[in-house]
């Protein structure tokens, strides 16, 4: 009994070490609470991303070999936010993120991104991090490699203002190859160089759906043909009797996530040109 009684007594008189006050919970710090993985714009890529996974975000210096450049991360929000889900192709979600990332993507490049050798994708995160609350997307921007090729060239230098000024990506003139009156293939050549195309802008059809607008071929034609005008200094009443014209709309799925631009090219097909037709007038243009 009188050992108890000692081990008591030492145990309370036991002083805490110099420089603590014997309180094991107040000096902790606050955990703050977690935050969201968010992608930085400005960073390139060695692989196009579909989906957004964390565990394969690996951003390169965009010195070294890369495909695809984020332009733009921008985040989700209204009813375009508010599902279980990633937003699906089509969906009003999807649709605003493409529309920001077309109006992003024209800023960076410096023009229309389907004005030159550019294909932009839209990027939302995984189901995972999305039901964790991530909301963001990314606009990723690729060399392709051709109008007929839509392959991703491999580059080492950021695409910001690659479309502006006498850029090699800007589309300029062409000689289309033609079979069955349907152009199966458009070959870019110097404008200097005897040639049958040239490009003149992107028209933006109106929201329909895209069975009304691939069967209204005349609204895309009149379309392009006062780009034509523009371009040319012809006037528009005439327009159509000294040049045809070549158009490239979206694919219906690009159509169901917002893309209403149809790229037009001035055709003349009976005599070469051999210098570009921007402001060349009624001169240029000769009627037919």
């Amino acid at each position: 009994m009188a050992l108890g009684v000692v081990v008591v007594a030492l145990t309370g008189c036991v002083a805490p070490p110099a420089g603590t006050d014997g309180d094991l919970v107040d000096d902790w710090a606050t955990i703050s609470a977690p935050t969201a993985f968010v992608p930085e714009a400005g960073t390139c890529h060695a692989h196009v991303a579909r989906v957004g996974y964390l565990g394969a975000y690996d951003p390169v210096p965009c010195e070294r070999p890369h495909r695809v450049e984020t332009l733009h991360v921008g985040t989700l929000t209204g009813a375009g936010a508010t599902g279980t889900t990633p937003p699906s192709p089509g969906s009003a979600g999807t649709r605003t993120a493409h529309a920001t990332c077309d109006r992003e993507a024209t800023r960076a490049l410096g023009a229309d991104w389907r004005s030159g050798r550019v294909g932009l994708s839209v990027v939302f995160p995984s189901p995972a991090a999305w039901t964790g609350g991530a909301r963001w997307f990314r606009c990723d921007a690729a060399e392709i490699r051709s109008m007929d090729d839509p392959s991703v060239v491999t580059r080492t230098a950021r695409l910001g203002g690659a479309l502006a000024g006498s850029s090699p990506l800007r589309h300029t003139c062409f000689n289309p190859a033609v079979k069955d009156d349907r152009i199966i293939r458009m070959t870019p050549v110097s404008c200097t160089r005897p040639h049958h195309a040239e490009f003149v802008g992107v028209w933006v059809a109106p929201d329909t759906s895209y069975a009304a607008f691939t069967k209204n071929d005349r609204r895309v034609r009149d379309g392009c043909l006062a780009l034509i005008a523009a371009y040319a200094k012809v006037p528009r009443g005439e327009v159509r009797f000294r040049t045809g014209s070549i158009w490239y709309h979206p694919l219906e799925a690009e159509w169901r996530d917002g893309n209403r631009g149809v790229q037009c090219f001035l055709w003349v097909s009976e005599r070469n040109l051999t210098r570009s037709m921007k402001g060349a007038g009624r001169s240029g243009l000769p009627m037919g």
